[in-house]
């Protein structure tokens, strides 16, 4: 039986190896191609066959929902099923998608489960199901494992390169930290101050943040201490608001460190360092705006 062939199209080298990753890991038998844009996986798509494609939506040269089009112009890609990988969940881009052709939605960031879930809903559609799972026995991962994953990418799959290092003095054990209670006669602490606000969308369900500082290649973030638990390399989007015409900008990217704000194991608010991973020419032209103003945003009112 001949393997199938999945097109993983994305800017950004971090949630591709997300991706293949999730995918070998479930679906042994799987052959996987890859194109850092529209444009090159128009280029791919025009020389070879492939039985799933799995999208971003933002991307330089040509965007998802252009690739998008141009397939369901073409007889042999009108009916591969075409999922779009994206952080756009606003029902007006939904309902362009939908009108485009798409096949369903992964929301950024997302969890190992939901990419399995979803790219086995389109292929039981498209009838190629057991051909995908067929081989060796797929290793499902628990919820933690996004986490992990993102690690694996990133070290090549080496975890001996990944070893304990010496804490800074304001460093704690995040999983500690959120273990133990609040001090029961402790005085909240004020908001911190900062450039702006916005909102940080993890797997695990979303929190608003501080930003207090902010570059081209990553965002320096205050959250709170609660329930959810960021985790080190965890993917994550990063929503910024601003000017009058509410204009948004959703940053993908990972968690590259965790650090509490003040330098004792119960401090209420945690340090973020979050690194972007898009290389669209728009979000990084929107950055330096942001940047150049000297303000990041106004403030960014969570589910709005």
């Amino acid at each position: 039986m001949s393997k199938v062939s999945v097109l993983v199209v994305d800017d950004a080298t971090f949630i591709r190896d997300l991706v293949k990753k999730g995918l070998r890991d479930n679906f042994p038998g799987v052959q996987i191609e890859e194109a850092v844009n529209g444009r090159k996986a128009q280029q791919l798509l025009a020389r070879q066959a492939v039985d799933l494609i799995l999208c971003d939506w933002e991307m330089p040269e040509m965007s998802g929902l252009e690739l998008l089009t141009w397939c369901r112009e073409q007889d042999s890609l009108k009916g591969v099923p075409f999922i779009m990988v994206t952080s756009r969940g606003d029902k007006e881009n939904v309902v362009q998608a939908i009108q485009a052709g798409v096949s369903d939605f992964i929301g950024k960031p997302f969890s190992n489960e939901q990419l399995v879930t979803k790219v086995k809903k389109a292929m039981s559609r498209a009838g190629k199901l057991q051909a995908l799972v067929s081989g060796a026995a797929p290793k499902m991962l628990g919820s933690g494992a996004l986490a992990n994953d993102s690690l694996a990418a990133l070290t090549g799959g080496k975890a001996e390169v990944v070893k304990p290092a010496a804490k800074p003095a304001a460093s704690v054990d995040a999983a500690a930290v959120f273990a133990k209670p609040a001090a029961p006669a402790a005085k909240p602490s004020a908001t911190p101050s900062g450039r702006g606000q916005g909102q940080l969308r993890l797997p695990g369900g979303s929190m608003p943040c501080v930003i207090k500082a902010l570059s081209l290649k990553e965002a320096l973030l205050l959250v709170k201490r609660g329930e959810t638990l960021p985790q080190v390399l965890e993917s994550a989007v990063l929503d910024l608001e601003q000017g009058e015409a509410a204009e948004t900008a959703r940053l993908n990217g990972y968690l590259h460190a965790v650090v509490a704000h003040e330098p004792k194991p119960d401090s209420e608010w945690l340090q973020l360092t979050f690194r972007f991973v898009d290389r669209d020419p728009q979000k990084l032209d929107y950055l330096s705006r942001l940047i150049a103003r000297g303000t990041a945003q106004k403030h960014f009112v969570p589910g709005a």
